[in-house]
């Protein structure tokens, strides 16, 4: 039989005092708000029973998860409402209370963040598209708030995180065209988060391990997409196939490379990556690498699950990508430019 929980418990785990916690829980004066906060999120936490004890039942999990408002209401919205579906599913499963808040990415600020971990008496938070920064990971120790990073991760391993394959699932978009035989090809890649760059380098691992094989990178900071394409249909980077960082980008050239006006015959192979609604929708039909968003949501609320059952151990993990073939890869002898 697993032993109950007891002051001493929830006093090893804070580092405090057995006094200090005996104080809390009995909403004592003297105690800073801030320790009362965390003796009695412990104490849930451990299942803990006492009377003093307010808000959720014992044992019972508060998360908040910062999505991304910019991302949830443009063409990545699809990306994100898959990860928050998954997010909601394993926390109802868990018993885990999830208050999924949208956030101005652009104005992610600490006091912002701390404001709605309070806001929702959350006792972790889960960080959706949203890049951890010094201040931010030293306040969530200080305050022993357990943190995981949502389709991101952190280089340094200061935060947990989940996230697709990207470093493979790039490498593997990258064998795609060059099985099919091509052998100058163009990566885009937008600014430089830790998980696109991921993207960019499988995209240079698998160049580097074909004999003849040439890539070229391009930036979005260098050349928008509109400024790329006219590049392309230029002849300016004698490519014959691009591999994009993601759809959206993949998408918005797909009209001008097979229409009427192109100076690609039959056509130019592109492939993107996440396999967004839009690349169904397209015409043809974008060939990229699907990623399970709903798993990534799930997998992140496991982890805070985790930490917030008291592990310490820092974990990065990654979910699967496959292949969605499209129609949008031709094998180098059927390809010709104008």
């Amino acid at each position: 039989m697993q032993k109950r929980a007891n002051q001493a418990d929830i006093a090893e785990r804070l580092g405090v005092s057995v006094s200090t916690v005996s104080r809390a829980l009995a909403n004592e004066i003297g105690i800073s708000e801030a320790v009362r906060r965390d003796v009695q999120r412990m104490a849930r936490t451990l299942g803990y029973k006492s009377k003093h004890i307010t808000g959720m039942a014992a044992g019972d999990k508060r998360a908040v998860a910062l999505v991304p408002l910019g991302s949830a209401t443009s063409g990545l919205s699809g990306f994100y409402f898959g990860i928050v579906e998954g997010m909601r599913a394993q926390a109802a499963e868990a018993g885990m209370v999830l208050d999924v808040r949208l956030v101005n990415e652009a104005v992610v600020t600490l006091d912002m963040i701390r404001k709605q971990i309070a806001q929702a008496d959350a006792g972790g938070v889960l960080l959706a598209g949203i890049d951890p920064w010094d201040e931010l990971i030293e306040w969530c120790g200080q305050e022993n708030i357990p943190a995981v990073l949502v389709n991101g991760s952190d280089p340094k391993m200061r935060l947990s995180s989940v996230s697709p394959a990207n470093f493979y699932g790039a490498f593997q978009a990258t064998q795609r065209l060059l099985d099919a035989g091509h052998r100058h090809i163009l990566h885009y890649t937008h600014r430089y988060r830790p998980t696109i760059l991921q993207r960019q380098r499988g995209f240079e691992a698998a160049i580097a391990a074909t004999p003849g094989a040439v890539g070229t990178i391009v930036n979005t900071a260098e050349r928008n997409t509109a400024l790329l394409l006219a590049d392309l249909m230029a002849g300016k980077h004698h490519v014959t196939a691009l591999f994009s960082w993601n759809d959206i980008a993949a998408v918005e050239m797909l009209e001008a490379l097979y229409g009427p006006e192109s100076p690609f015959t039959p056509s130019f192979s592109i492939i993107g990556f996440d396999d967004l609604p839009i690349a169904g929708m397209a015409t043809p039909r974008l060939s990229t690498m699907r990623v399970d968003r709903e798993s990534i949501g799930r997998g992140a609320v496991r982890l805070l699950a985790q930490h917030m059952d008291g592990e310490t151990a820092i974990q990065q993990l990654e979910t699967g990508v496959s292949l969605v073939p499209g129609e949008t890869i031709f094998n180098v002898g059927t390809f010709a430019h104008r």
